[in-house]
């Protein structure tokens, strides 16, 4: 595993850099794994978990450290020679399972959490601190989870925003309940309250981050702004992507702003997205009840919004990505008070159903969908609820259809196609 490098001034506009850390030491010799970085003194610095498997169950034959390098130019980066966590602690923690620190600075003090399990394989997170990045102090498991918590947290993040304390993580082992929590791994959040003299967290149950299927170790960082921005991996461990015959199957989401909503979180697109638009196509109080096609509302990679009241409707369904008999299906019915994202017959590869309750209020729902050839990113009411999913149509599978059951009204109906993210603006 190594740590790829992609940089951007706004967050909207890309630039490809070199590999940024590699395997190179016998500490780090069976993988870079996930971590963090952050900035001292005009250095980038960043610490990550060195792997090294030492047999062939990747399970339990393992050895895994932490590690830092820093970088004076945001580039090339010099590994230290020693972990700087050499070992995990004493106690009820997994002597092989402690990896992915994420590190802030509060109060003059560096912390990092770890992901973690017990030895019976609870999944847990721990709080280190230290003065100077370097030597660190084990403080406490911090966080755990006694009932469906799975066996191992993986890819802890920590922050503050509104009145709570945050920690993201990404349980395995998590089992279903009800709608939630049918991807083979999760990526939730809890909110609480974090003592930093004892370095225990109080926290709340699991709330979702996304409600598809391919959604996984998000991180996040504080912008210039004060805003909190999320990207994750838009994947799934063991998926069976048919790009994975041509070497790659992996991507990362669009850059999504978390907002505190009393007892959730709210996650809407970066609104600076919108500088990718072009060729912008409008609709306004369109009936719809039987199949309705619009012009100009097709495509492969757009961005798309949708308004629609459903007073009169005891259902309402976006078909994307269609043509010789593939399509992507979003469904909202009103028995269920839920939107389903059904990717049976998508294409190639991955399949299956994901639903998630959301509210109507005042008989109008909100449905905003970014579409990038294999991937979609969908945000229900303004950030309500999530749903992402890579699919695999034929290229000329670039039909849109709205139908209703019963009769809907699109109030508004906005569809871009967009430029590339990868393009001179932006980067270094």
């Amino acid at each position: 595993m190594h740590w790829g490098h992609t940089v951007s001034r706004d967050l909207v506009h890309w630039e490809h850099l070199p590999v940024a850390l590699a395997p190179s030491t016998e500490d780090d010799a069976d993988g870079c794994f996930s971590g963090s970085a952050i900035e001292v003194n005009g250095k980038l610095v960043a610490m990550y978990t060195g792997n090294v498997w030492t047999g062939p169950d990747h399970d339990t034959d393992l050895k895994q450290v932490q590690m830092i390098a820093e970088s004076s130019d945001g580039i090339h980066f010099t590994k230290r020679k020693e972990p700087v966590i050499q070992e995990a602690p004493q106690g009820d923690i997994h002597p092989y399972h402690f990896r992915d620190p994420k590190v802030w600075e509060h109060n003059g003090t560096y912390y990092c959490v770890l992901g973690s399990r017990t030895k019976d394989h609870q999944g847990q997170v721990l709080l280190y601190k230290s003065d100077d990045l370097l030597n660190w102090t084990f403080m406490a498991v911090s966080a755990k989870k006694d009932e469906n918590g799975g066996f191992m947290w993986e890819c802890p993040d920590f922050f503050h925003l509104g009145d709570h304390d945050v920690l993201v993580m990404s349980p395995q082992g998590v089992k279903p309940e009800g709608e939630k929590f049918h991807n083979l791994h999760q990526a939730v959040y809890v909110l609480g309250k974090l003592d930093y003299e004892t370095g225990t967290f109080a926290h709340g149950d699991f709330q979702m981050l996304d409600a598809g299927f391919d959604f996984y170790a998000p991180q996040t960082l504080e912008d210039p702004e004060g805003r909190r921005v999320m990207i994750g991996w838009m994947d799934m461990w063991e998926s069976q992507m048919p790009t994975q015959e041509h070497g790659f199957s992996g991507a990362m989401t669009i850059p999504r702003v978390l907002l505190p909503d009393g007892d959730r979180l709210l996650v809407q697109p970066l609104p600076e997205l919108a500088e990718l638009r072009k060729e912008a196509v409008q609709y306004e109080n369109e009936a719809v009840s039987a199949k309705r096609t619009f012009d100009s509302i097709n495509g492969t990679c757009l961005e798309m919004k949708v308004e629609v009241n459903i007073q009169n409707a005891n259902a309402f369904h976006i078909k994307f990505r269609c043509g010789n008999g593939e399509r992507t299906v979003l469904s909202w019915v009103k028995q269920d008070g839920a939107v389903t994202l059904d990717r049976t017959k998508s294409g190639a590869g991955v399949s299956g159903t994901r639903t998630v309750k959301v509210k109507a209020d005042n008989d109008l729902l909100t449905f905003h969908l970014f579409l990038d050839q294999s991937s979609a990113e969908i945000f229900i009411n303004d950030g309500e609820a999530v749903m992402t999913a890579r699919i695999y149509p034929g290229e000329k599978s670039d039909d849109i259809e709205f139908e209703a059951d019963g009769e809907a009204v699109i109030e508004r109906l906005e569809k871009w196609e967009l430029h590339s993210a990868f393009s001179p603006k932006g980067g270094m």
